[in-house]
């Protein structure tokens, strides 16, 4: 069912002609001339009341006829149609919904804690009141359903370099996400805005063990970057010795001043240096 526009007039118009109408009625029952025009005109008066209707910033009538949808109004501020029409309030502003924090598995089986900010409006009037039941409970249900199908399709953490992460790509996830809600809310004449990840956290059965991996990877990185360092300063070192002449080292006198220079760089504790006070060899 797609949405159309239903018949109405500017309310004003016909306010004004009904006012004239009334004036009539009154000029002729003050005379007594009460014949079959003014009767039949105070009729029709009293029939166009109902139609009248307004329509606020930012929402819609949809209007139905004996159980048949007949259009929607839009358009701001008094309006009138025919009065047999009945008419439903569907707000077309901007929503807000947050979701419960749920606990799902992750693409590698982690448990994690997951929650979603989705921003949403009612596109379409006639598919949001006659296509689903109630559309706010639709659009709660299904983001909830939506943000757990994306979670099982990506890791908490990024394990290599290419690999989308929830943690680590957050616009990438949320471009996902809102695919994932606009597919299930698309029958819902729906229109989703922005969808976002509100909350994400391991579950707490895992995180302490998965904070103690962060941080055993944090201490791996920053020591390979250390060794990569010492190494690169040990050669340097070596080279302006060399090039100087200041002292001719053997393979083993070498071997032993590597040992020590990366005992000095890679301890992540002050070194208490041993002097020599006698001859190198």
């Amino acid at each position: 069912m797609n949405e159309n526009i239903g018949f109405s007039i500017s309310g004003y118009g016909v306010f004004i002609a009904l006012l004239a109408a009334v004036v009539f009625i009154v000029s002729q029952a003050a005379i007594g001339n009460i014949e079959i025009l003014t009767v039949l005109v105070f009729i029709l008066t009293l029939a166009a009341v109902p139609g009248f209707f307004m329509v606020q910033p930012n929402q819609a009538k949809v209007m139905t006829f004996f159980g048949s949808y007949v259009g929607s109004v839009k358009a701001c501020g008094l309006r009138w149609t025919i009065p047999l029409f009945m008419r439903k309030n569907i707000s077309l502003r901007i929503r807000n919904f947050e979701s419960n924090q749920m606990k799902v598995n992750d693409n590698h089986g982690n448990p994690i804690e997951i929650a979603t900010v989705v921003v949403w409006s009612v596109d379409d009037t006639a598919e949001a009141s006659f296509e689903v039941d109630d559309y706010i409970s639709f659009v709660n249900i299904q983001s909830e359903s939506a943000l757990r199908n994306m979670a099982i399709s990506y890791p908490y953490d990024q394990h290599c370099s290419d690999e989308v992460a929830l943690r680590s790509h957050p616009k990438e996830v949320s471009e996902a996400l809102i695919i994932e809600i606009q597919a299930r809310l698309e029958k819902a004449g729906v229109k989703v805005h922005e969808a976002r990840i509100s909350h994400l956290a391991y579950a707490p059965e895992i995180a302490h063990a998965m904070l103690q991996r962060q941080q055993a990877s944090a201490i791996i990185a920053a020591r390979r970057l250390i060794v990569d360092g010492a190494v690169g300063m040990v050669e340097m070192a070596l080279a302006q010795l060399s090039e100087k002449g200041i002292v001719e080292l053997d393979e083993e006198r070498k071997a032993a001043m590597v040992s020590n220079l990366l005992v000095v760089l890679c301890s992540d504790k002050s070194t208490q240096p041993v002097v020599n006070t006698g001859s190198l060899y």
